[in-house]
Parts: C-alpha cells; sequence; structure tokens
C-alpha cells in the first residue's frame, strides 16, 4: 500500500547471483536482486545520507563475495558463503553467546521483559553481521531493511538473510580488521554522539522512586557515603496519571525546585517520556497533537487508540516532519522544568492488552517521502523508536543549543546511536543475565552502538549481594552506567545489601571515576572515527581463534578488564586469558576478590585521574597521572581529549588534544607530548608517571603537565624485587578483603522440600525416575513387562526437557524445580499416582509438569507440561514474550539397523521415518494425527506418543548414534494468566506383530 513509487520487481521464484555498484568509499558494495530491485527499494533509514546508498562511485576494485538470492512468495533470501573458520558476530542487541555462529535471530522491536539467553527478538533492531576471517581480516554485512528480517547463521560461515522484497545488501571490506569494518560502517551510518562528560558517570533509577522527598534521600545518601554518583533518574510515577509532560501535583509539586536541590549537591536529572499520550479531551498534549494531525491512524483513517499506563492512549506518528517537530516543541518546554536529559521508553511502541505486544502491523503513518512515503506499521515499526529518539534529541537541543542532548531509548535500530544512548532492557537479576550483559555490550559496539549498559544488579527479582557487587564491577566498566530496579523489588541502592557490598561497589565505581579521562577519551575517539568504546577481547589479536569465544573479559582502548560472571568464582581464583603480546597489570590499590583484573597493553599510555565524587567536583588544574606500558621496543604512546565536558566548542577547536610518547633509552624512560590539537591552553596541573613492569609493580616520577619526565629503570634483580614484593601485596589485599557473604537468597518452597534424590513412581506397567532439581526430568523410563528401558538414563543435556523459545532452554543442569505437590500412594477412592513439579523460568513465567500413572490404565503414564504468566513487565499488556513448549525426549535405540517411526497425518497419509531420511519436522496436514509410534523392529516393540494435536503446532525427528528425539513443538506465542501454553501426552508400548 506504500506511496513509494519504485519501479515493478520481478515476481515468482527466481535466484542468482546478486548484481552489485560500488558506494560511499573503496571497499563498500551494494549489492541488489536486479535493476529493478535496486529502483524499487525503499530509502535507507541507516544511512546518515540516504543518498550515498544510490549514489555508485568509481573504483577498480570488485568485491570479493558475492551473495546469491532467491526470491520466494515475496520473501528475499539472501546467502553469503564465507570461507571455513569465518566467526560471526554483531546482530545488534541480542541476548546469548557472543559469538553469533549457530544462531538464529529476528529483527523485530520487541517488548521483551524477562528475556532469556534464546530470545529471538529484543527491543532493538541491526540486521548486521560482523565476520571476521580465519586471516583476522573482517568483513560487514548490513541488509538494509526495516522490516521483520531473519538472520540465520546456523550454516557454517554462512549468512542468510530473509526479508520482504526488495532490499538492498551493504558490504563493508573485507578491511584490515574488525575495527576498520567498524569505521567504515561510520561513514554510512554515522558515529555516536559526543556524550556530556557528566552522562558517563554512575547513574541511579529505579521504578519508581516515588517523590521528590525520596529523590533527594537517594541522593544525599551517596553524597554522606562517598560513593561517586552523578545522575538520578525519575520513572513514570512522577508524571499526572501517566500523563506524558506533566508532573504529580503532590509528589512532585516543584520539579524545578527539586533540580536546583539537585544540582547543588552535583547531580542531574533524568526524566522519562513514553510515547502513549492519554485519549482525553482537555490534556494539553492530546488537544495539540489532535489539531495538527499527528497521530497513527488506522486503515479507515481515524487514530488507533491502544491502551498503555494512562490507559487509551494515541501515538504520534514519527515518520512526519510535522510530528518531530510537535514533539520537539513540547520536549523543548519540558526542558525548561529543570530537565538534564530524557528517556524514551515503551516505543518500540508497546502496547498492552495485546498479544503482538505492539500496534496492528496494518496501521498507517503518513511518512516522510524520503522516509519511504505513507506505508502500514510493518514497514516502521522497527525505526519508530529511533524516530522518537531523533524528535526528542532535537527538542533538546532547541531548548539550550550550548548543551549536548542526553538520551537513552529502549528501541532502536541501525544508526539510534546517533541521537541517543541506550541499555539491555528488562533483564533478570541473576548470574546467566550478569554474565550476558558483558556480549550484550559488545555486540552492541559491534553493530555501531557504543554508548550502552544494562540495568545493573538485574532490573527483575531481588539481587543478592554477592550478585549486586560483582555486577557492580563489572558494569563500572561499561561504556553506560546506570543501577535499575523494578517496583516490588527489595532496595538495589549499593548500601542496600550490607557493609561488605558496600564497600565493594564504592571500590568499583570510584574505579570508574579514577578512568574517566580514558573513558572520556575513547568516547571522543568513538564519536571521530567509528571505533567503538568496549570491544572484546580478539579485538587485540584478531588472528588469535583462541580468543574469539572469550566472554569474561573485553577491551576499553588498550585496557583490559578481565572478571568472573561466575558465583563460586571470584578474582583470586580467575583465569585470564590475555592475547599475545605484554599486558601489565595494575590496579589503584584497590583489588577485592569481587572486582575485576585490570591489564594494560604493552606500547600503550593512559590517563587517569582522582576518585571524584561526582564528575561536577572535577577541574582541569587537578592532578593528571599517565599509566605508561612500554612494548618488546621500549617505546608507549596515548592521547588525553579534554574539552568543556559539555556543549559543542569542540567542533570549532575549543579543545585539547594530547598525544604523550615514552621511549627507553639507555635505562631512562622518557615521557614528552609529541604533539597537540585544539586552541585550548594546556591547565597548570601535575603529571603523575607511573611505569608499570610487571606482576602490578609499578616506579613513579612527577612534574608539571607539559614538561620531558624521565625515569631511570632499576635494575632487573630490582625490578624482579619490585615484582616479588608487589605481588605479595596484592595476595595480602585479597586477603585480607572482607568478602560479601556467600549466603544467597533461600529459595521459598510451596509443599515438599527441594530434592536432589530421585523421586521413584512405580505402577502398572511403568517405573520412573525423576530429578527434580534438574528440571523435574525423567530420567530412566523402564517398562516392566517387557523390561525395555525406553529412555535414555543418563543425566545429559539429551534428556528430557522443555524449552521456552525455539532454541532457549530454559531448564539445564543446574536450575531447580519445586515440587509443588507430590501423590505417590493410591487410595482406595482410585485417586492417580502423580507427581506435580514447578519451576520459575524468568520473565514473570513459570513451567509446570504433573506426571500422572492412572489407576484405571495401568499400561500408561501421562505427562501435562505447561507455561503460564504469574506476571510480566512494564508495556506487556499481560502477555509474555514470544515463547513455546518444546518436548524433547531422548531415546535409546536398542536395534538401530531396525528401528523406525511410524505414523499417519492429518490428511491420511502413511509415514514410516527411517535413521538415513535424517531429521524432518512435520507440521499442517503432514502432522502425525494424535500419536506417533517409535518401533523396535527386532523384539517386536512399539512405543506409542500420544498427544493432543490441536496443542502441537509441529513434530521434529532427530536421529543421533543409537537414538532419537522424537520432539512435540507448541505454537509460538505470548502467554498471559488466562491463555497458557500446554501440551499434554502419554506414552505406552504395545506389541507390533
Amino acid at each position: 500500500m506504500a506511496d513509494y513509487k519504485g519501479k515493478v520487481i520481478t515476481t515468482g521464484d527466481v535466484s542468482g547471483d546478486m548484481i552489485f555498484q560500488p558506494i560511499l568509499e573503496d571497499g563498500v558494495f551494494r549489492f541488489d536482486c536486479s535493476v529493478d530491485d535496486r529502483g524499487a527499494a525503499c530509502p535507507s533509514l541507516s544511512f546518515v545520507n540516504n543518498k550515498d546508498r544510490d549514489m555508485p562511485i568509481m573504483t577498480h576494485k570488485a568485491p570479493l563475495y558475492t551473495p546469491t538470492y532467491k526470491s520466494h512468495m515475496d520473501q528475499q533470501i539472501v546467502q553469503l558463503e564465507l570461507p571455513v573458520g569465518t566467526s560471526f558476530y554483531g546482530t545488534g542487541e541480542v541476548s546469548g553467546q557472543l559469538e553469533r555462529t549457530g544462531k538464529r535471530i529476528f529483527t523485530w522491536n520487541t517488548d521483551a521483559y524477562g528475556y532469556g539467553p534464546g530470545t529471538t527478538s529484543l527491543y532493538q533492531s541491526h540486521p548486521w553481521v560482523l565476520a571476521v576471517l580465519p586471516n583476522g581480516e573482517a568483513l560487514g554485512v548490513l541488509a538494509d531493511t526495516t522490516r521483520c528480517c531473519e538472520i540465520d547463521l546456523r550454516k557454517e560461515s554462512t549468512i542468510q538473510f530473509i526479508a520482504p522484497s526488495p532490499y538492498p545488501v551493504i558490504t563493508f571490506g573485507p578491511f584490515t580488521s574488525p575495527s576498520a569494518v567498524l569505521v567504515s560502517l561510520s561513514h554510512a551510518t554515522g558515529t555516536v554522539f559526543m556524550p556530556a562528560k557528566w552522562s558517563l558517570g554512575y547513574h541511579q533509577c529505579r521504578w519508581s522512586y516515588d517523590s521528590d522527598q525520596r529523590v533527594l534521600e537517594v541522593s544525599k545518601t551517596f553524597r554522606k557515603k562517598g560513593i561517586p554518583c552523578d545522575v538520578i533518574w525519575m520513572d513514570i510515577d512522577y508524571m499526572d496519571g501517566f500523563r506524558c509532560f506533566t508532573f504529580n501535583k503532590e509528589r512532585f509539586s516543584d520539579p524545578k525546585s527539586l533540580v536546583k536541590d539537585l544540582h547543588h549537591i552535583g547531580f542531574k536529572a533524568i526524566w522519562m517520556l513514553d510515547p502513549g499520550i492519554k485519549h482525553e479531551d482537555g490534556y494539553f498534549v492530546y488537544d495539540s497533537g489532535t489539531k495538527n494531525d499527528v497521530w497513527i491512524k488506522k486503515s479507515d483513517g481515524t487514530p488507533f487508540v491502544g491502551e498503555v499506563w494512562p490507559g487509551p492512549c494515541v501515538f504520534p506518528d514519527f515518520t512526519q516532519s510535522k510530528t518531530r517537530s510537535w514533539w520537539a516543541s513540547l520536549v523543548k518546554d519540558f526542558v525548561s522544568c529543570g530537565v538534564d536529559g530524557i528517556w524514551n521508553d515503551m516505543n518500540e511502541p508497546a502496547v498492552f492488552k495485546s498479544v503482538t505486544k505492539t500496534m496492528p502491523e496494518r496501521n498507517i503513518h503518513n511518512g516522510d517521502k524520503e522516509l519511504g512515503g505513507c506505508q502500514n506499521h510493518s514497514h516502521y515499526h522497527n525505526v519508530y523508536g529511533m524516530l522518537m529518539a531523533r524528535s526528542t534529541h532535537e527538542g533538546m537541543k532547541l531548548a539550550d543549543e550550548n548543551k549536548r542532548p542526553f538520551v537513552l531509548t529502549r528501541a532502536g535500530f541501525v544508526g539510534s546511536h546517533r541521537y541517543a544512548a541506550t541499555w539491555t532492557g528488562d533483564n533478570l537479576s541473576n548470574w546467566e543475565h550478569l554474565h550476558m550483559s558483558i556480549s550484550m555490550v559488545l555486540q552492541l559496539g559491534m553493530s555501531g552502538q557504543p554508548l550502552s549498559g544494562p540495568d545493573i544488579g538485574g532490573f527483575a527479582g531481588n539481587a543478592t549481594p554477592k550478585l549486586f557487587g560483582r555486577w557492580m564491577g563489572i558494569g563500572a566498566m561499561f561504556p553506560f552506567c546506570r543501577g535499575h530496579s523494578e517496583t516490588g523489588t527489595t532496595d538495589h541502592e549499593p548500601w542496600s545489601f550490607g557493609e561488605e557490598c558496600e564497600e565493594v561497589c564504592r571500590l568499583a565505581i570510584k574505579r570508574r571515576y579514577r578512568l574517566l579521562p580514558h573513558i572520556y577519551t575513547l568516547f571522543y575517539i568513538a564519536h571521530t572515527t567509528g571505533i567503538p568504546v568496549a570491544t572484546p577481547t580478539f579485538f587485540a589479536d584478531p588472528k588469535d581463534p583462541s580468543l574469539r569465544t572469550l566472554e569474561n573479559s573485553f577491551l576499553l582502548g588498550s585496557l583490559l578488564v578481565c572478571a568472573s560472571s561466575m558465583p563460586d568464582q571470584r578474582l583470586d581464583k580467575l583465569q585470564c586469558t590475555l592475547p599475545n603480546g605484554i599486558w601489565q597489570s595494575f590496579d589503584f590499590d584497590d583489588s577485592h576478590p569481587d572486582l575485576p583484573a585490570l591489564f594494560l597493553q604493552g606500547g600503550s599510555i593512559i590517563p587517569v585521574g582522582p576518585p571524584y565524587q561526582h564528575v561536577g567536583e572535577s577541574d582541569p588544574s587537578d592532578d593528571l597521572t599517565l599509566l605508561v606500558a612500554l612494548d618488546e621496543n621500549g617505546k608507549a604512546k596515548g592521547i588525553l581529549f579534554e574539552d568543556d565536558g559539555d556543549g559543542y566548542g569542540f567542533t570549532e577547536g575549543q579543545y585539547l588534544l594530547t598525544h604523550y610518547l615514552a621511549e627507553l633509552q639507555e635505562s631512562v624512560v622518557t615521557v614528552r607530548i609529541s604533539a597537540t590539537e585544539g586552541s585550548w591552553k594546556r591547565p597548570q596541573r601535575h603529571l603523575n608517571v607511573k611505569l608499570l613492569l610487571g606482576e602490578g609493580a609499578m616506579i613513579n616520577t612527577c612534574g608539571m603537565d607539559g614538561e620531558a619526565l624521565q625515569i631511570r629503570l632499576p635494575s632487573e634483580n630490582e625490578i624482579s624485587d619490585l615484582m616479588s614484593a608487589s605481588k605479595e601485596q596484592y595476595k595480602r589485599r585479597l586477603r585480607n578483603a572482607k568478602p560479601i557473604p556467600d549466603a544467597e537468597r533461600v529459595s521459598e518452597h510451596m509443599g515438599m522440600e527441594l530434592s536432589k534424590i530421585p523421586i521413584e513412581l512405580k505402577s502398572g506397567d511403568w517405573a520412573l525416575k525423576v530429578i527434580p532439581w534438574i528440571g523435574g526430568r525423567i530420567i530412566s523410563m523402564e517398562h516392566l513387562p517387557s523390561g525395555s528401558q525406553w529412555l535414555c538414563s543418563r543425566i545429559e543435556i539429551d534428556g528430557y526437557e522443555e524449552y521456552c523459545g525455539t532454541e532457549y532452554r530454559s531448564i539445564g543442569c543446574t536450575e531447580e524445580y519445586n515440587v509443588l505437590e507430590r501423590d505417590l500412594v493410591h487410595d482406595d477412592v482410585g485417586e492417580e499416582k502423580s507427581l506435580l513439579l514447578g519451576l520459575d523460568i524468568g520473565g514473570g513465567l513459570v513451567l509446570d509438569r504433573k506426571i500422572t500413572m492412572p489407576k484405571n490404565n495401568p499400561t500408561v503414564f501421562q505427562i501435562d507440561s505447561s507455561i503460564r504468566a504469574l506476571k510480566v513487565g512494564a508495556g506487556s499488556g499481560g502477555f509474555s514474550r514470544l515463547i513455546c513448549i518444546r518436548v524433547h525426549p531422548t531415546f535409546n535405540l536398542m536395534h538401530p539397523t531396525e528401528s523406525f517411526v511410524s505414523f499417519t497425518s492429518v490428511n491420511g497419509s502413511k509415514h514410516e521415518v527411517w535413521p538415513e531420511s535424517g531429521d524432518q519436522f512435520f507440521e499442517g496436514d503432514l502432522l502425525p494425527n494424535g500419536k506417533w509410534t517409535l518401533v523396535d523392529g527386532r523384539v517386536g516393540l512399539g512405543l506409542v506418543n500420544r498427544f493432543n494435536a490441536e496443542e502441537v503446532y509441529k513434530c521434529y525427528i532427530h536421529w543421533g548414534p543409537a537414538r532419537v528425539n522424537l520432539e512435540l513443538w507448541s505454537e509460538e506465542r505470548p502467554v498471559s494468566k488466562q491463555s497458557p501454553l500446554r501440551i499434554c501426552h502419554e506414552y505406552e508400548v504395545i506389541n507390533i506383530v
């Protein structure tokens, strides 16, 4: 229905090599399926200048790798095959492992409260893959489409995109390194906005600090306890009835006075704005929006109304310039109330009481021509949050052109980094999410968004002291550093978990503030070049395949942060994998078993400052320290960027960029300035130089910044003694540090105590063994009359499990079921023998399993599995994320060559599936009609699995060595309390004639 006028594209099934033209710069190519497709593609919303994507350049280079395509049923399937041994990264905001090889995701911005490691769609969409080739070179691939796009990396060394036709694919490289690819990507999509220095301090947030008194109380406590913090946040409860651009007259009666008081003690204030505007006559935002005709329409031309926090809401159509100007003017007026920054939440957009958790795809956007014109919501859904953030950013600039806007957005797309920072959404307070947070921040950086971080401590659920302290230790090193927690949880401020945790948080945050000169310089580099602030460890040596899967360390420029995200592995037990070369360890005399280890790469100099209470305390004339690690040639270099910390004077030369150089000659290390840039005069300040020797040992000298300073190296024996003493001192500090108590929160079990002892169920023809503590897994399934053991009896991942999300194993070997109800004895009235187990699988979801042995039918046992929503998060509308149940038993094949699966399909066709036929899915009319049978022809027995065909969406057969998986998959959909997912099935052994 789009009014974007392109050429008519070819319909029907066609395939072939894509055609290309060089664009932008050497090594960048645009690929299309045909010339007609090139003309029919919608404008780019990811490029800074969409004309760059359409304008060919002159070059003698040709692409080394050419994608192939296939068009099928209006879908464009693109494949790019790369050398064996290629590793995949990027794919934007995604959960799970760092290396994306073997994964599949879908770019569809989703309110994914309580997501897991295999959730396939989160809050942002980046149809982008960074491929690192076996030789260390790298290639970037962008599917430049705003539509829902499947990124499939499950086939080795092959990238596959599937999205509605037509769309171009842009390749960047191969270039010499991953960093070079990201620099080239930034030439297309832009670099991150230069953040104000205050925004790089620690931020404290909660849903919600419910009054101005509570906001001031929390802020003053930071100052009282000597814990640095620069920003406090106001969630939705500051509003009057959740109406955007309003303040609650009782609890936030004078926001200007509140902010004045906050500024007085060195705090900035950030306030939330959502896109849902209350549908209410007399509410000034609704009235002005209606007058200016800015709302998204239904297909009948009337404004779409969906429920969000205020109740019935309308939604601004940010695809129109008039709407963006209208919103920006509201933001401008809002800033005058004392707003220092704005938080755009719920902007996927999230809609309550909707199974899809968003608005209908058939809604209409009257987009500007340069964005693609009038389109339905499926076209603009993924860029809605980015366009809202753009409008908010522009409104803040209108309010004060001498300040850099700070906007945080939940939803985003390729290019969002030009307007806003982001965070990793509504995560969970558990160790798995702590571990994932490292990879998630790194993936965002490798996808063009360097200013990101998680909710430190976890948003949903109650953190334990150990978890919170460890998370703060790691989170304090992320580009964006904010603690945030959900309403209804325990307090999650740094002092809320006892003295030991408080001290760890204080040390961690002070460490961040010591490193702020370095972090701020990294953001200047990111802003001017496109190189991310935080990068994976393998960026130090892309040729080393052993570094490519490291998930417990990352780089901040030349600084390596090595951390433990495992509850029982603290710093004193951590083995850090270091890239090749010289890596010198150091700390600020703040080492603690729950803080990361820090290493500086040989050949590097980084600037550090004092541990300020907040950025407002800093002064250019304060002392500066340079940490120096020489390379094998006795040299090191580094830079320091300085300016006002806010505003745009730096774009006109009002800054100081200092290049420092260290050189060793005849046992003397000279540290001097090799070059400077900018018009700023050098501050009069002392300069301390600390030369790292190894094992944390260092020697130092001091003087005035701008002078050449010299340090004479001690003899080899003296260096050895210094290293030994430093190593012993380091161990002593770790021994003497007060550890955070190991006690974790005690689970509150309903009914029976948690048991790690197998529970035996025996009745009629069956004897089962069930282990509650590994997910209620059936590990033994013995048929008594025949003596056959059908199920694999080993305790392993391929046992009997359910899955939450098509590829997410929600119940692994260490997650605990609660025994909710246990009835193992028949009574005289004919009650069944049963076992009911339940597990909180995160995100407000509970998985229940009931195993039953009916007294009236002793030949069978039954399993009833369901996922239900007990609690779902903000913006969910009462529905969970997309989930499915996947019943996944692994059966023994005692006679593999004589075993097969037999069934009759819904359409009446009969099937025998043998091992040599390979893995197969059956769905639709080919779905087994309520049962299938695993047949052992040698002994003449069949294991019949009956199920409710209305609950099963597809069946899957996977053959392994002497085993087979017979899987039942439900549909994939959100659930609520009233609409659980469920699969009921039973087993019986029969004789085969």
